[in-house]
């Protein structure tokens, strides 16, 4: 079944409707759910800032950030619910980085922390996917930009049915096994103001995502391993992940 354009979904229960009938997740041919730029954001989590220590304060940086600290993922990594996700071969292990997906509903410039949500369509759940590095002083764009590092879906779950962006709990499994956990409630910066830093010198467009940010300690996964993400009140995103075959 080829997915449309809209669905009935129940995140709680991962079930869709489609017309009136009822409707197996697997059965659905699922892409990603927006065209947009995806900006990923990093120490955005309050744990992952602490996990850091004093290298905050080493040069060149010497002080924590003041700003929000961006990055892209490109097309090359997009990667619908469902997909296989390649390792290569020289990596023994990624780490998995779940990530609230703050979708952009309309042209969002200047905005002001009050009104940031009002530019809000809705929110969907991405695996900010990485390669293991230790450099905290480059942007790590090799670790984070190989094809299908950025599963994104199953779909946009509209602003209204999620009370608050900023108390969503939300879990990583590997394989059924819980692996991680933390809520949106740690953030530094809550959606709405971070939403309105970056406008403060950036214009978003309606498509765009915007990542919350990723907690510390993420987990890693494996070639074999079947990952999922679990958002309260948006709902699940499973992938795998196989071993490159030259």
């Amino acid at each position: 079944m080829s997915q449309p354009d809209r669905i009935e979904a129940d995140p709680a229960n991962g079930t869709v409707n489609i017309d009136g009938r009822d409707a197996d997740i697997d059965s659905i041919d699922w892409d990603v759910p927006t065209r947009g730029t995806v900006f990923g954001s990093l120490l955005n989590y309050r744990g992952a800032l602490a996990a850091l220590g004093s290298a905050v304060d080493a040069p060149p940086y010497q002080a924590p950030p003041q700003a929000p600290v961006l990055y892209i993922k490109p097309a090359n990594t997009w990667a619908p619910w469902g997909a296989q996700i390649v390792l290569p071969s020289a990596l023994a292990a990624v780490e998995i980085g779940a990530a609230l997906g703050i979708v952009i509903g309309s042209t969002a410039c200047q905005v002001p922390e009050r009104d940031a949500l009002d530019c809000v369509a809705g929110y969907t759940i991405v695996n900010d996917v990485c390669e293991p590095h230790a450099s905290l002083h480059r942007p790590a764009i090799r670790q984070r930009c190989r094809d299908g590092f950025c599963p994104i879906g199953p779909w946009v779950i509209e602003r209204h049915e999620v009370p608050s962006p900023d108390a969503l709990r939300f879990r990583v499994l590997i394989n059924g096994a819980l692996a991680a956990e933390n809520t949106t409630a740690n953030l530094i910066r809550p959606v709405a103001r971070l939403i309105a830093d970056i406008t403060e010198f950036m214009t978003l467009a309606a498509g765009d995502i915007l990542l919350a940010g990723v907690p510390e300690n993420a987990p890693r996964a494996r070639a074999g391993d079947r990952v999922r993400i679990e958002i309260d009140g948006v709902g699940a995103l499973e992938n795998s992940f196989v071993g490159e075959r030259r």
